[in-house]
């Protein structure tokens, strides 16, 4: 298959700006990812139920198969993804009034949840300088210190109290 896509440079810019007794508080970090060529970006719906936002591994044919930490969800909502090309991942609460907690899980099992509260968002850290993706990018473990990185298996998310929506974007290489 020929394609005309044709890679581009994603470019994230986060900006703080407070001013506080005058003085200029804010700061802006840029970061620049080259040889983008997938991009998914949806508007999903989360119930107060458990929901797979998306899943990783390292090829698509095994997405949704079981593998050592248990059972994947029977499908995610915003997608599969292959664990070595993903480069950058971000997830806003969309809602003005309800939060979304958020689970990540391992390839072990091991997992770890966040709050996203209303109008908030959560940026997933992927390997970019040795192109992993989200291989070897999480542990879940009692003792911070004591850890082995492995991949991320997938993302869940549940709403508390009514139905969110979230804005899940994934870039790809």
């Amino acid at each position: 298959m020929t394609t005309t896509i044709t890679n581009a440079t994603l470019t994230v810019t986060i900006t703080e700006a407070v001013t506080l007794n005058g003085y200029d508080q804010g700061s802006s970090n840029v970061l620049s990812l080259p040889n983008i060529d997938e991009v998914v970006k949806r508007i999903v719906t989360v119930s107060t139920t458990e929901t797979g936002l998306f899943s990783f591994a390292a090829n698509v044919a095994s997405q949704v198969a079981a593998d050592s930490g248990g059972v994947r969800q029977a499908s995610y909502i915003a997608g599969h993804f292959d664990h070595d090309t993903a480069r950058y991942i971000r997830i806003t609460n969309k809602d003005d009034t309800n939060h979304a907690t958020l689970v990540f899980r391992g390839e072990s099992g091991a997992e770890f949840a966040v709050m996203l509260d209303a109008g908030n968002s959560f940026i997933y850290c992927c390997d970019t300088t040795d192109g992993a993706g989200v291989v070897n990018t999480m542990d879940a473990h009692s003792a911070a210190q004591s850890h082995t990185l492995e991949a991320l298996r997938d993302v869940t998310a549940q709403a508390n109290a009514a139905d969110v929506d979230l804005e899940v974007f994934v870039a790809a290489v």
